[in-house]
């Protein structure tokens, strides 16, 4: 199964060696889509015929000799937050059935497009994308590849383009991320995930959760994988940055919050992962980061999720409440309490806040930090079902790592750290905004480093 176990890159290397072609992925794709155990909740929409109809088009092309992108003939899914046109965007939602269907693709979807890719359908996801933890009363909710029988969350809000992944329905996925929801989903199934600066992949066409902190990513089997898609979907040219060495380089590893409270595997697992990339020549900096503890006081009153959720809610909500997620309609509700000088004072504060982080990890030389992406593995889904305290716990305990890279503006990647067998843990490698070749030009030497 080409799709559950190799790259963009080698499966673009096979359809140009002509030992693969794109309907012959696809087809694949698609009876994935229908068998896996988890096919009824990973996806949304199908699109079967239209995967086929693109299939087909790109091996005529390829017959023909014509020159083709790297993404060509490859199959993609999306989540459903991304505008398609004629498709309806419900964003995990029941709310939205009866909205009118696109008129046009969202940019991200006429990128993925001019670049080949085969969009093989709409992938579930949490509720309006508020939460990281993946559950969805509407849909269902598809279970974590590590130890199905348990039941286990795949993280969120992304979490059936995370499943689509790693059970071969897609050969990498494209999701959101506002407070971790690319790399939480990542971290908790094993895959790789890319969250680049938010302004750098256009959000046109894609329904918002905070118009601040929402940014685009690819959720996929390698840091390659990850650069490839970047690249297509900011509009660059469709090549990975060089390998960047991690010798000499400086790695802070935050001591403040973000190491706190984790699990045996995941202390484990982030503790291998250290001595792996000393062992490659990197320094790792223990350093202190008060503006982590800082983070919970100034998103009090809800942040700017609550705030600019509730901008786009408010009339929905106050017309169809009840056929919200009722764990997703309170926090966005949390946004009705708050004035406009306490989101002023959010707008005011946050600069503050990443120029104390920025500035510590330039007087230490550090431009890049390393800490685990969640700090325990997946939990089961059932004990989340019945417990709404529990629920919200673990709910904040699953975004407060990938949260300080969304509040500072950055970029960031999960890649993933465990042993082989053990239960997926992710590693985090993150630098504030703009820096994202660099971020995944160290993540080749990262992944390869983890490899040994």
């Amino acid at each position: 199964m080409p799709l559950a176990s190799k790259t963009l890159r080698q499966l673009g290397a096979e359809l140009a060696d002509g030992r693969t072609t794109s309907r012959a992925l696809t087809e694949e794709a698609l009876d994935a889509a229908t068998a896996s155990s988890e096919a009824a909740t990973a996806f949304l929409a199908v699109h079967a015929a239209t995967a086929r109809a693109t299939a087909d088009a790109v091996d005529r092309l390829r017959t023909a000799r014509v020159p083709l992108p790297p993404l060509a003939g490859i199959p993609i899914s999306i989540k459903d937050l991304f505008d398609e046109a004629g498709e309806v965007t419900r964003a995990g939602s029941r709310v939205l059935d009866g909205a009118a269907p696109a008129s046009r693709d969202s940019l991200v979807v006429q990128r993925l497009r001019a670049a080949g890719a085969v969009i093989v359908g709409r992938t579930n996801m949490t509720e309006f994308a508020y939460s990281g933890l993946g559950l969805n009363p509407h849909y269902g909710t598809p279970r974590n590849p590590w130890d199905r029988a348990t039941g286990r969350i795949p993280g969120g809000s992304s979490s059936g383009a995370a499943v689509s992944v790693t059970d071969g329905m897609a050969a990498a996925a494209i999701g959101s991320d506002t407070g971790g929801s690319v790399r939480i989903p990542s971290a908790l199934c094993g895959l790789t995930g890319f969250k680049p600066t938010a302004n750098r992949i256009s959000t046109e066409g894609v329904l918002p959760l905070s118009s601040t902190l929402d940014s685009i990513g690819p959720l996929a089997r390698s840091v390659d994988c990850c650069a490839l898609l970047d690249a297509v979907l900011s509009g660059g040219a469709a090549c990975a940055p060089a390998p960047a060495s991690l010798a000499g380089r400086s790695l802070a590893v935050p001591k403040t919050v973000a190491l706190d409270g984790l699990d045996a595997t995941v202390a484990a697992a982030f503790e291998l992962a250290c001595r792996k990339v000393s062992a490659a020549g990197a320094r790792l900096v223990p350093m202190d980061l008060p503006e982590f503890a800082e983070l919970v006081h100034i998103n009090r009153l809800g942040g700017f999720l609550a705030a600019e959720a509730w901008a786009w809610h408010a009339s929905l909500l106050q017309a169809r409440e009840a056929e919200y997620d009722p764990r997703v309609a309170v926090r966005i509700r949390r946004g009705e309490k708050m004035l406009a000088s306490d989101y002023l004072d959010l707008l005011a504060q946050r600069p503050r806040w990443i120029a104390g982080v920025q500035q510590r990890l330039a007087h230490a030389n550090c431009d890049t930090v390393l800490m685990p992406t969640v700090p325990v593995v997946a939990p089961p889904i059932a004990a989340l079902l019945a417990s709404d305290d529990l629920y919200g716990s673990t709910n904040l305990l699953m975004l407060r790592n990938p949260t300080f890279i969304n509040f500072l503006d950055g970029c960031a990647l999960s890649l993933p750290c465990h042993r082989a067998g053990d239960a997926p843990v992710g590693l985090m490698l993150a630098a504030p905004r703009g820096h994202d070749q660099q971020v995944l030009a160290l993540g080749f030497a990262v992944e390869q480093a983890l490899s040994r």
